[in-house]
């Protein structure tokens, strides 16, 4: 991207970088291109957690996402009501999945904090 995040897919972007950042790190260690290949790494963490302008870590860093694409967080305490109208509502998730990475920025490193856009929201484990 212009701002120097390799972007692999369209969906999952960070998660992407973050584990060809653990492989560039994998060959570093073997010796492969260590000096090379671990700037790479840490260019692609420092991106995910700001160096691009805000973090995509949630609960992290500057400006991180409030309205992850995951349903138990967007629902506040029973006995509210969780319904498509709380699913909706702009507000924050009613709770912060602190250290949840989310999808990320497309590739001119565009990002709205919208838990309906879930290609770039949605936090997954991979």
């Amino acid at each position: 991207t212009p701002k120097g995040l390799v972007y692999i897919d369209q969906w999952g972007t960070l998660r992407h970088a973050a584990n060809s950042a653990l492989i560039a790190l994998q060959a570093a260690d073997l010796g492969i291109n260590a000096a090379t290949y671990r700037a790479y790494a840490k260019k692609q963490i420092d991106y995910a957690l700001g160096d691009g302008g805000r973090s995509y870590v949630i609960g992290f860093g500057t400006n991180p996402p409030v309205r992850p694409h995951h349903r138990s967080s967007s629902c506040p305490d029973a006995p509210a009501v969780c319904d498509w109208n709380t699913y909706n509502s702009a507000g924050p998730n009613a709770h912060v999945l602190t250290g949840a990475l989310v999808g990320g920025p497309d590739s001119n490193d565009s990002y709205t904090d919208a838990r309906s856009d879930y290609i770039s929201n949605e936090v997954a484990t991979d």
